[in-house]
């Protein structure tokens, strides 16, 4: 993961819900940069060869009962190899304590020497260690902002795109009075959260407000309520919103898809010509169910392609069959 993309420390703490045993230390410029997390048994036992001490420090049960078996000169001596770091190798962000065990003042003393927050949750291990690995994951995307309007449509995350003044924040408005749901209008930040998966969500300043050209800003919370808007959606469709050209050939069967990329992900993209008379809001609702059926395997192009020509293939085969007759 690169160094860019980065997660104070603190953040972890309050969403995690931990206790930090070490209070002294000052936890404001620590920052993680690293999804993956370490139980450092290894370490304990004595090999330190490809130990990264750049990633969270998780003591669960077994770690806690093998330091306790060897005694605490040795446990010490460990810990402070785990801690101290070096020239090429940095400090750990922070070491996690699991099943809110105890921890011994000589433990905490080593931990304040080297700056290296010792922290205690209250779950289990591998319960917590899965929790923090997805949290992670997630905060530390590659990410991206990009002008649109992304709604929740039966579950479908649908990206509106198209030029400034389009009319994407109307469309966004007809389908929360239609009984979707809001997540970000104006700009949509977007995270790659897997190779398979994009996440988009609104920035905090602007969130849950929609810009209306006549009107102004308006709070879809305060006016729809809480069912009506969500904080983050996975991006599933993207529909480009454009100006009707009679000379350009639109798509009328979409046998095939057409794709936008983000982040180096492929995602389905429609592109829909803005007339006088064209309920946008209905399109994009049918759009979005539409590409629901395809991923559930079914194609309504394909099938009435197969249709038409089993229908051609039959007239043909009966043509033949009475010109052979006669």
């Amino acid at each position: 993961m690169s160094n860019a993309y980065r997660v104070p420390l603190k953040d972890m703490i309050q969403k995690m819900e931990l206790e930090n045993c070490t209070p002294d230390i000052n936890i404001d410029d620590i920052f993680i940069n690293q999804t993956d997390i370490n139980r450092p048994a290894l370490q304990l036992a004595g090999y330190f060869d490809y130990f990264d001490s750049g990633r969270i420090q998780i003591i669960g049960h077994v770690e806690n009962t093998y330091m306790k078996t060897k005694g605490m000169e040795y446990s010490l001596k460990m810990m402070e190899k785990i801690m101290a770091g070096s020239d090429t190798t940095p400090k750990p962000p922070a070491i996690v304590y699991c099943r809110e065990m105890f921890i011994e003042d000589e433990i905490l003393e080593l931990a304040n020497k080297y700056s290296v927050p010792i922290l205690r949750s209250k779950k289990a291990t591998s319960g917590f260690s899965a929790q923090l690995t997805r949290w992670l994951n997630v905060e530390l995307a590659p990410s991206c902002s990009v002008h649109g309007v992304l709604v929740d449509i039966y579950g479908e995350g649908v990206l509106i795109m198209g030029e400034s003044g389009i009319g994407k924040s109307e469309v966004a408005l007809e389908l929360m009075h239609r009984g979707h749901r809001l997540v970000s209008d104006d700009v949509v930040e977007i995270k790659k959260v897997s190779d398979d998966s994009l996440i988009g969500s609104a920035p905090g300043i602007t969130r849950h407000f929609i810009e209306l050209r006549g009107i102004g800003i308006v709070d879809a919370k305060s006016l729809f309520g809480v069912e009506r808007i969500k904080n983050e959606q996975e991006i599933n469709l993207v529909i480009r919103l454009e100006e009707y050209n009679k000379d350009q050939d639109y798509d009328r069967m979409g046998l095939e898809d057409h794709f936008i990329e983000f982040l180096g992900n492929k995602v389905v993209c429609h592109s829909i010509p803005i007339r006088p008379g064209r309920n946008i809001a209905i399109i994009c609702e049918s759009a979005a169910v539409n590409h629901r059926q395809k991923k559930m395997g079914y194609n309504a192009a394909l099938e009435l392609y197969n249709r038409v020509t089993n229908n051609i293939a039959a007239k043909q085969a009966e043509r033949e069959t009475q010109e052979g007759g006669n």
